[in-house]
């Protein structure tokens, strides 16, 4: 019986003593804990991280990280400044005339036929670790032309047992700017960068009859791109027509990113492409981080990139970031975490939970969430609860320039065009839509309902009297309110629906809502969203799919209504007003005007407005077109957000950038403070491993007792 009692202690012990390590809820490897590693999640896999291809905000979370384009935003200055990434400067622009003459830098855009862009990088720059540069004895690639056998033992990229590198050239940044018009790619700002860089247009159609009669690898060097050209090894030369400032702002996005040749070569061969070792899903860059583990079902990894070229943390910043301590660092190598790890999360719940409880080391804030992590002050203002700051978080705040909205498929035949009625149906609905009801209830409050296309911040946009649309809201001393819902049946029973129905057949008005997303929030959502459609007596059926089926009905231009959403790509109206241009439709071209809005008037204002510097003639041009959206109504409601994020005590470098998408590399870590804080807030609860235990004694007892009484008779 002795020897009994023994083992049930020595199991107490084993349970008591486990408890005091590592916490048990800790969801990363033991050999993790004090390593320098960033821990975050992502709730959809990315589609694309081609970077001629990606253009969602879930995907340039990794391409921004590990491609890079010529140019990139100052971290830490206000306003939003362009400084050289692999450049060695910022170019300056040489006008031309249409006859070839040089102009002045302040030339009009009327006089500016051909804008020139010099671009020199700088030397010495390696790309990643790849196959794709691995070499054999004689020099010649070690994985090309593969063999069936050969691939037998591969199914992901990390197979392939050698690797290689190579510095960066020209050629690599023009080699991309020539795929954007490869038509196998279908890169969404193919049709509107073909109305700048002279000669993509023509070389579209030059490969699509090549592709027609070809497969396999097309090496876009044998084709010459007239606008694009290599100078030498470091420099080469964009020709873009006409005046367009905002240029620039497009060369530092990951649509001009380099891609090597080779790369583009190795992944073309026909058993890689079978197995989906394609650049759209293992991409190949110069950046800070490579990815190393693309498990879109559980776990996406970057790792710092060996052959990083050498970055400095900035040693300049706005007045207050050295109060901050923003500038700690300055002057220091980037990156300096070594490793990202994003975990799939499909509900916010999870998401909140780990990040109390140490394991995810930023977070925003939900709805759900809100009341815990924010309180209101007196004067209005937001500051954390005391069990956040208790915990040391902190909370960084800014305005988004990000537009999110409900529109219209303006090909549909119900209400979509330019007839009365069909205007009349949607002007109802964006009445009906209460956006500040949606505001309060889903963002607590952290948004500001759209007036127009422009969000705060953005030049042209109009604050006061000026900035309230008429179609929508009633002006009340200077601030909009939403006008009476009798004005939207008035408006719906004038465009041949009284009461929701037919005035011809009597059948009702039944309009489709084509949507994402799943949980608890998003059934709210639904619900409240079809509530609004009932005040006018218009039945909405939501039509709920995954992103990917529905950017598909996107592109056909199946959808009837649906919400998407804006993230600038850079700070200029243009950047908003191209979501609306016509040629810009993304049915059937591929762009970014997801309502396929079209209006000649809104079209050839743009033209006028998009190559200007601002000033009070571009503000009146923008004006108008804003006056044409509000009449015209191709997005029904939307607002523009403002962000909030929580940051724990240990997560250092953090100023929110809303331009730059490659910021991972400043963000800094203290692996051993987070180790700490875990263990406090993850401490076991021992009571109920005694309870058991005990229980388990007590149960045990009788039976030892019994089987010793034997035992001894025996």
């Amino acid at each position: 019986m002795n020897r009994s009692f023994a083992r049930l202690g020595l199991i107490l012990v084993f349970i008591l003593t486990a408890c005091t390590s590592t916490p048990l809820n800790n969801p990363y490897p033991a050999e993790e804990q004090e390593k320098n590693v960033l821990y975050s999640s992502f709730s959809a896999r990315p589609k694309h991280l081609d970077p001629a291809q990606s253009y969602s905000s879930n995907e340039i979370v990794f391409t921004g990280q590990i491609y890079e384009p010529p140019f990139q935003y100052h971290y830490l200055k206000r306003p939003y400044q362009l400084v050289p990434l692999t450049a060695e400067e910022m170019p300056h622009p040489i006008y031309l005339n249409a006859v070839g003459e040089v102009l002045g830098e302040a030339s009009s855009s009327e006089e500016v036929a051909w804008s020139i862009y010099e671009i020199q990088i700088k030397p010495g720059i390696q790309y990643q670790p790849h196959p794709a540069f691995a070499k054999a004895g004689s020099g010649e690639p070690l994985y090309l032309n593969l063999a069936t056998e050969a691939l037998e033992g591969i199914q992901k990229l990390g197979d392939f047992e050698e690797t290689g590198s190579r510095e960066l050239t020209a050629e690599d940044y023009v080699y991309q700017i020539k795929r954007l018009a490869h038509p196998k790619i279908h890169s969404p700002i193919f049709g509107f960068m073909s109305e700048y860089i002279a000669g993509l247009k023509e070389l579209s159609q030059t490969l699509q009859s090549v592709v027609s009669k070809e497969q396999g690898f097309l090496d876009l060097r044998d084709y010459p791109l007239e606008g694009v050209e290599v100078l030498d090894r470091y420099r080469y030369r964009i020709k873009v027509k006409g005046k367009y400032p905002q240029f620039l702002y497009w060369l530092a996005m990951p649509f001009f990113a380099p891609i090597p040749y080779e790369a583009d070569q190795f992944y073309a061969q026909p058993g890689l492409v079978e197995k989906n070792i394609t650049l759209d899903w293992y991409p190949v860059g110069t950046g800070p981080y490579m990815l190393t583990i693309n498990n879109p079902n559980r776990q996406m990894v970057l790792e710092k990139n060996p052959n990083f070229h050498r970055e400095t943390y900035p040693r300049e910043g706005a007045p207050e970031d050295e109060m901050a301590g923003l500038l700690a660092d300055a002057g220091k190598p980037l990156p300096f975490i070594e490793k990202v790890v994003f975990s799939l999360e499909k509900e916010g719940i999870p998401i909140w939970n780990k990040f109390l409880q140490g394991y995810y080391d930023s977070s925003g804030i939900s709805s759900d969430s809100f009341d815990q992590a924010v309180r209101m002050t007196g004067n209005g203002d937001t500051a954390l609860t005391d069990e956040m700051a208790e915990k040391g978080i902190r909370l960084l705040t800014s305005t988004a320039a990000s537009t999110y909205y409900i529109a219209f498929n303006m090909l549909d035949s119900v209400v979509g065009g330019q007839s009365e009625s069909a205007r009349k149906i949607r002007q109802a609905i964006a009445i009906a839509i209460d956006q500040e009801e949606a505001i309060g209830i889903f963002q607590n409050g952290r948004g500001i309902a759209m007036q127009g296309p422009l969000p705060p911040g953005i030049f042209g946009y109009l604050e006061g009297e000026a900035g309230i649309n008429p179609y929508v809201y009633d002006n009340v001393n200077g601030r909009p309110k939403r006008k009476p819902i009798a004005e939207a049946r008035r408006l719906l029973t004038e465009a041949g629906y009284p009461n929701g129905r037919d005035a011809e057949t009597g059948k009702p008005l039944i309009l489709h809502f084509d949507a994402t997303g799943s949980g608890p929030e998003v059934k709210a959502r639904f619900d409240w969203i079809r509530k609004q459609f009932d005040k006018i007596q218009v039945q909405l059926v939501i039509r709920n799919t995954d992103y990917n089926r529905f950017q598909d009905k996107m592109l056909k231009g199946t959808a009837q209504m649906f919400q998407w959403g804006w993230n600038a790509d850079y700070p200029d109206p243009e950047n908003f007003f191209f979501l609306l241009y016509g040629p810009n439709a993304k049915a059937g071209k591929n762009g970014e005007n997801a309502a396929n809005y079209a209006n000649d008037r809104f079209d050839a204002l743009f033209e006028q407005m998009k190559n200007m510097e601002n000033s009070p003639e571009r503000q009146a041009i923008i004006n108008e077109m804003v006056d044409l959206f509000r009449h015209d109504v191709p997005w029904a409601s939307g607002f523009h957000p403002k962000q909030f994020g929580l940051y724990h005590v240990w997560y250092g470098n953090i100023k929110p950038n809303l331009m730059a998408n490659n910021t991972l590399k400043y963000a800094k870590v203290d692996p051993v403070l987070r180790t700490q804080k875990r263990q406090e807030w993850n401490k076991p609860r021992v009571w109920p491993l005694l309870v058991i235990a005990g229980l388990i004694f007590a149960g045990t007892l009788p039976a030892v007792l019994t089987y010793r009484k034997k035992e001894r008779e025996t």
